[in-house]
């Protein structure tokens, strides 16, 4: 008989909804591209580290939709600070990422993390399987919040993020499953997730720690 699914889990998201930003939409932010690259910036793009995503660590939770779902995030992508080449590439950041979840998801869930109906796994590994940046803050999140970790979950046979196919390597057990990933973009890994567990009832809960889109 499958354990009861925790009623605390709608007021605790309730709770935390009230300082959590509202999804905005500024017009000025937009893309705005002119029709003929003459000064070849977006060629440049690729190799212009200037350019590349930053973090100034500014505490801004939302809950935004993309790819057709919803996920929480602690924070976003910024002007200044860190680039996330820095971030992922610094073991410091790895307690500092994994305090600020394992919090957020006390303050979430409440009392029903100890009920033992909830784990945690990430998304597939795709370039660094050793010393995985996401991987590692799980295991710490695990030693925190004493909710099962549960590794190398999917995997995926290819690189590309966008309409990436997951297969499946190992069914947690318990009914509700915390995904989590360091940085969310598209949205695309989070979505190949719920569409491998969804079949097995299971109750997801999307987690990023930063937004990685304005």
């Amino acid at each position: 008989m499958r354990p009861a699914k925790p009623d605390s889990l709608l007021d605790g998201v309730a709770d935390i909804l009230a300082d959590v930003e509202p999804l905005t939409t500024d017009p000025a932010l937009g893309d705005i591209k002119p029709k003929h690259d003459i000064f070849s910036v977006e060629s440049r793009k690729s190799w212009d580290k200037s350019t590349e995503a930053r973090c100034n660590f500014d505490f801004r939770p939302r809950i935004t939709p993309r790819a057709g779902l919803w996920f929480l995030s602690l924070w976003q992508k910024s002007m200044m600070g860190r680039t996330l080449t820095e971030i992922k590439s610094d073991p410091a950041e790895i307690p500092h990422f994994a305090e600020a979840v394992s919090d957020f998801l006390s303050k979430v869930l409440g009392p029903s993390l100890s009920s033992g109906h909830w784990c945690i796994c990430t998304s597939p590994k795709r370039r660094h399987k050793e010393r995985n940046f996401a991987s590692l803050i799980c295991m710490e999140i695990h030693e925190r919040l004493k909710i099962p970790f549960y590794e190398d979950v999917a995997f995926c046979h290819s690189r590309q993020r966008i309409n990436a196919v997951f297969t499946l390597n190992r069914l947690p057990e318990e009914p509700n499953v915390i995904v989590f990933d360091d940085f969310v973009t598209t949205g695309s890994t989070l979505r190949g997730m719920h569409e491998l567990l969804l079949p097995y009832n299971k109750t997801l809960l999307f987690i990023a720690g930063i937004n990685n889109k304005l």
